[in-house]
């Protein structure tokens, strides 16, 4: 492994270390012992939740290639875990607010749990039923945790700003550490105990069972649409007006959408931007290196998230135009630096610079997630945040499908340029939501359940 890695690799870790250690108490929020346990719980879900995630993701591709399948089959069997998160993503969400938090965690764990256990079977059909309880788990993943957090949150009466430390700790560990461990932990189980690609999916299992476990022990029940109608139509009907009526809410979700329509097209093409003329480069290192850089972006969120000022509608514009430039890097070195044209070898110089760039735009993504959180906390009205936030996955889902489908149609380049766009766009929309951040809501949640009762007194 060439001396860059490691270079890399080291500068990121010691510029974690450096910012956690060089937290003051004016980077620190006090809170109380309550809180903390509150907190330490919910994180040590979290992890084992991600846990269960993180270890599979590395061994999908390869499980499926093991069978026997090959690069189209294999493409619709992702294909239809994101279309079964964008069809069935809004129902399991709209019945997490009206149904309880809890129960689709639950759900969460069972739903994924079961999708591990498919994988031992080579059965394309049956493969297929694992991809789509993958896609259904992770619309879940996504949305009843968070929903379940912040109620519980406010229920216990908990300030506001503590909830900011949740999420940044929640993604630093999660996000982060988590993932490090369960790259190194999957790599254990199949490279050096040679216990097959089968086995870090019954490893995530077993973390998922155990989680769910401390879920059925210690937490609490919560919901979000306190009605007794349990009709599934007027909860979506009321998200979509809660979503039309506030322009905050739609802006959240356009910005969402853009980002991570990026941040996943991104995990599909640096591999091949990294590796044009198969070069020999460590897939697991890199990742783990990606990960640092993910943890540093969540370290710095945490110490801006401390301090008042700059607000997060504030700097999150900076965030989006960085990533913006640190994805169009691709495009700057194929015409600036002249290809390779050498088969095999090591990582190209035109490579390290773009890995530079990847390193960036994972340290944004590392901010961009505790403070998308910290807005929707803000901004989704609590009855139904599940529902809402599923309902922002719809395009991403369709973006996600479109480019797996046609990830061969259009070079590289287009697509760093395509993604970059997006994300430049995320800043001209962040820099609108910030200008209408302390507009009052046009309508409220309960205004619109009265509108649509009014209309529909059947509930038909």
């Amino acid at each position: 492994m060439e001396v860059f890695y490691y270079l890399v690799f080291g500068a990121l870790g010691a510029m974690v270390a450096a910012l956690e250690l060089s937290k003051t108490t004016k980077d620190r929020i006090n809170t109380s012992p309550a809180f903390n346990s509150f907190k330490n719980n919910y994180l040590l879900v979290y992890s084992l939740m991600m846990a269960g995630d993180w270890l599979q993701g590395p061994y999908v591709y390869f499980l499926y290639s093991q069978y026997g399948f090959g690069k189209g089959e294999i493409g619709q069997l992702f294909i239809a875990g994101f279309g079964s998160s964008m069809l069935f993503g809004t129902i399991v969400g709209s019945l997490a607010d009206k149904q309880g938090r809890k129960r689709a965690c639950i759900t969460y764990c069972i739903t994924y749990i079961l999708s591990c256990i498919t994988k031992h079977s080579p059965q394309y059909k049956v493969l297929m039923i694992g991809r789509v309880l993958g896609g259904i788990a992770t619309s879940l993943l996504f949305s009843a945790f968070e929903s379940w957090l912040v109620a519980e949150h406010n229920k216990r009466g908990f300030d506001q700003q503590w909830l900011s430390l949740t999420f940044s700790k929640a993604i630093f560990l999660g996000n982060g550490l988590v993932a490090i461990l369960s790259g190194l932990f999957g790599n254990l189980l199949v490279d050096s105990f040679a216990l097959g690609p089968v086995a870090p999916f019954d490893a995530a299992a077993c973390f998922l069972a155990i989680g769910m476990a401390i879920i059925l022990s210690s937490w609490t029940e919560n919901y979000g649409d306190p009605s007794e109608s349990k009709d599934l139509l007027s909860q979506f009907r009321g998200a979509a007006v809660a979503i039309a009526s506030d322009e905050k809410i739609a802006l959240l979700g356009a910005i969402q959408s853009l980002f991570e329509g990026s941040m996943y097209t991104f995990v599909f093409l640096w591999t091949p931007a990294l590796s044009p003329n198969d070069e020999d480069i460590p897939h697991g290192f890199i990742f783990a290196t990606f990960m640092f850089a993910s943890m540093l972006g969540s370290s710095l969120a945490s110490r801006l998230m401390a301090h008042s000022s700059p607000r997060v509608e504030s700097y999150m514009q900076i965030v989006f135009v960085v990533s913006s430039i640190s994805l169009m890097l691709p495009i700057a070195t194929n015409f600036l630096v002249a290809p390779s044209k050498v088969k095999g070898g090591g990582i190209s110089f035109s490579g390290c610079i773009q890995l530079l760039g990847f390193c960036t735009f994972e340290a944004c993504v590392g901010i961009f997630w505790p403070s998308i959180m910290k807005m929707r906390s803000q901004y989704i009205p609590e009855e139904a945040r599940s529902t809402i936030m599923n309902f922002f996955r719809i395009p991403l889902n369709i973006f996600v499908c479109i480019i797996l489908y046609n990830v061969n149609a259009f070079p590289i380049t287009v697509m760093f340029g395509m993604c970059s766009i997006f994300l430049f766009v995320a800043s001209i929309l962040q820099r609108r939501l910030m200008v209408i951040a302390d507009k009052p809501k046009t309508e409220d949640w309960t205004a619109v359940k009265d509108r649509d009762t009014e209309a529909d007194p059947l509930n038909i």
